[in-house]
């Protein structure tokens, strides 16, 4: 069945692995896909992670796996053979399952479910998927989504990292595809059917020759009070080229306006702890932003990540996260632009070896 139309031109939607056997040989990679729906209605939140390492394919680390974060912070996942990933170079579309017959590509959603046991596809309008984890648990998706925010100014999305992330420079590479869209739809955890319409929803990619070796991150678009306010935080220890540097940046949108404080256009302070603390100051010449982000009631729960061993459980989440913003004029007696929380805030950390806190500024 043929692609829908893109709605997304978010750069870096498409799939970036280069191909070919030369490239199988001599380097390693991966790419991963988050797909995030959060429903305030009940006080939980759904994630759906996908990735593909090595997709050449032969390697002891060929393969890919499909992970959902779920309510209470409880996980489930399936690792998939490498033979069954398909993904688009030009556009956000992937999936991974395994069929008896035929080329995998994308399929009628209409009929999704009578091919696939276990696997997904998803598109920058459509997640979609079922798996089944080592304990017999199902779990099954289905929903549509009407992006409303890519990343950057409204109508004119851009790099995440900017322009230098079109070159081999920074490994991994990191993309917000979606810092916001409306979600309708279903998912069937555990035997419990969650029924959604209109629901934030959220994307975001990384892909690579080189994997990350610590980071944290700090994700919400479903404040109270203020619908349509997204925030995402991202920090990381990342390779250029032949030395490590601590980077960090914030992004918010509020009321259709983009607030961006990147490396080089603004200074940026974060002091994180290996888990439960998240804290990030921003300012350039016209705003400050203040992002403080703190564990609810589950304590989170570890993921598999990509590694250069394959994946491995060397991440931490929750999807029940207290997250504070303010954001303020510079000047003019620092009126506040915002101020707002919610308990629906994505925190993570990963990699390591966490030395205590991580503290520096960019």
């Amino acid at each position: 069945m043929p692609l829908p139309t893109a709605v997304l031109q978010t750069p870096h939607s498409g799939f970036h692995w280069p191909g070919g056997l030369l490239t199988a040989r001599t380097r390693r990679f991966f790419e991963g896909w988050y797909y995030r729906v959060s429903l305030p209605a009940c006080g939980e939140s759904f994630a759906f992670m996908y990735s593909i390492e090595d997709p050449a394919g032969g390697a002891k680390t060929s393969g890919g796996f499909a992970q959902v974060l779920g309510p209470g912070d409880k996980r489930s996942y399936c690792l998939l053979d490498v033979a069954g990933f398909w993904a688009e170079r030009d556009r956000l579309a992937c999936g991974h399952w395994q069929l008896p017959v035929g080329k995998p590509g994308y399929l009628d959603p209409d009929r999704f479910f009578e091919y696939v046991k276990r696997g997904y596809q998803a598109t920058d309008t459509l997640n979609q998927g079922c798996i089944e984890d080592e304990a017999g648990q199902v779990t099954r998706w289905e929903y549509r989504i009407r992006p409303v925010h890519e990343w950057g100014r409204p109508g004119r999305p851009t790099a995440t990292m900017g322009l230098l992330s079109y070159l081999p420079v920074f490994e991994p590479g990191w993309q917000v595809l979606m810092a916001h869209g409306l979600a309708t739809g279903w998912v069937e955890w555990q035997g419990e059917r969650f029924n959604f319409e209109d629901a934030p929803a959220y994307a975001e990619k990384n892909w690579g020759g080189a994997f990350p070796n610590k980071w944290f991150w700090v994700q919400a678009n479903s404040f109270e009070g203020h619908p349509g306010t997204a925030l995402v935080v991202g920090g990381g220890l990342r390779g250029v080229l032949w030395w490590d540097e601590s980077v960090a940046m914030v992004g918010l949108y509020h009321e259709g306006q983009f607030y961006r404080f990147m490396p080089g256009e603004a200074s940026i302070t974060c002091s994180v702890a290996p888990w439960g603390d998240w804290q990030i100051q921003a300012t350039n010449d016209r705003y400050r932003v203040e992002v403080h982000g703190s564990i609810g009631p589950t304590g989170g729960i570890d993921l598999l990540a990509p590694t250069l061993e394959g994946p491995r459980f060397i991440c931490r989440d929750t999807l029940l996260g207290n997250v504070e913003v303010r954001l303020s004029q510079i000047g003019a007696g620092g009126r506040d632009v915002v101020a707002t929380r919610t308990q629906l805030g994505g925190l993570e950390t990963g990699g390591g070896p966490w030395d205590g806190r991580w503290s520096f500024t960019c």
